[in-house]
């Protein structure tokens, strides 16, 4: 993978570029009306749905979190309260979302959210060498390592697709 001194310029990329991650950005035509935005995205770049990633985010009693699963699966809201320690989580509102992270629900990344969130990479991602994630928009994805994804985002890995 190669650096892009200009990428697209979403606040993931500019992450990304300033922490010297290697990355490759992705790009697709979204097409609106799509049913899933990350099954559209795996199909219109060829890449198996298990290596592409959807970013969701949870809330929990007073705190917001982000889980990240495969685009084929759903993330387990039992497994994802575990992992927080919380006896409950559900998923956030899409407008709470947007606000939260800064993005637009289908291209919500897990990279240069406003704040810093806790956040649960499934464990999955740890069989790939790349994976990919949401760059900040739809139709834009960028394929790093797992283990870049988790140091940037101060994530921890855990079981919690299903």
């Amino acid at each position: 993978m190669s650096r892009h001194p200009r990428s697209a310029g979403t606040p993931a990329t500019v992450a990304l570029e300033r922490a010297g991650v290697p990355f490759e950005l992705r790009t697709y035509e979204h097409r609106a009306g799509a049913p899933s935005f990350g099954l559209e995205a795996a199909e219109a770049l060829g890449v198996d749905p298990a290596r592409v990633f959807k970013t969701l985010l949870v809330s929990a009693s007073r705190r917001l979190a982000v889980g990240i699963v495969p685009v084929s699966r759903i993330l387990d809201l039992k497994a994802m309260a575990a992992e927080l320690a919380e006896k409950k989580v559900t998923m956030a509102e899409p407008a709470l979302a947007e606000r939260t992270t800064g993005y637009v629900v289908g291209g919500i990344s897990p990279l240069g959210q406003k704040r810093q969130l806790p956040t649960v990479l499934d464990e999955s991602a740890t069989g790939f060498a790349t994976i990919l994630v949401s760059g900040g928009r739809r139709g834009l994805d960028v394929e790093l390592a797992p283990a870049d994804l988790l140091a940037l985002t101060r994530g921890t890995t855990a079981a919690i697709a299903r």
